[in-house]
């Protein structure tokens, strides 16, 4: 077994085991460290592939900045009466169903092999001297031709940033008064 193919399952596992241990968590801000454990794994899936400027983007926006917010957002909203109730307590047949539907998705897969997914128009991933060619072009495109949404989606979360301010400043006078 070579060293990529631990490495793959290695970080899988840790995807897996994050992502399990996100949605099992009572505290909403264990389940989002989780979460934050999730991404790492799956910027370290992104690294593992060749593909380092996805790795980049994972940690910067997703890491850096939406987890964040959803800090943010989970420190302004009560959660203490939530905490106490019973969770998810009229789904359980519909998570069984789709989680019987995912193992035999999954089983059906393994047994028939990963190389069923592959299509004649797949390109072969690139090699370790092509990913400064590769993360150049996609900052040229992104900069040039998709200016105008990048720097809406940056007003975009400024805007959710003031938001946030605004509405704990507003819950703190609340409070006080």
């Amino acid at each position: 077994m070579s060293l990529d193919t631990v490495l793959f399952y290695v970080l899988a596992a840790l995807v897996l085991g994050s992502a399990i241990m996100t949605i099992t968590r009572r505290n909403v801000v264990h389940a989002a460290v989780w979460l934050i454990s999730a991404l790492v794994g799956v910027a370290g899936l992104f690294l593992s592939r060749g593909a380092e400027f996805l790795a980049g983007v994972q940690v910067i926006v997703y890491i850096g900045g939406i987890m964040v917010l959803f800090l943010f957002v989970i420190m302004l909203v009560p959660v203490h009466d939530e905490s106490t109730q019973r969770r998810f307590s009229n789904q359980k047949w519909p998570a069984t169903l789709a989680a019987v539907a995912l193992f035999l998705w999954v089983a059906f897969i393994a047994v028939n092999g990963v190389g069923m997914l592959d299509h004649p128009g797949m390109a072969e991933p690139l090699g370790p001297g092509s990913l400064s060619e590769n993360s150049e072009a996609v900052g040229l495109v992104l900069f040039s031709q998709y200016l105008l949404p990048f720097e809406l989606a940056s007003i975009l979360l400024l805007v959710a940033i003031i938001g946030a301010i605004v509405m704990s400043k507003t819950r703190n006078r609340e409070t006080e008064s």
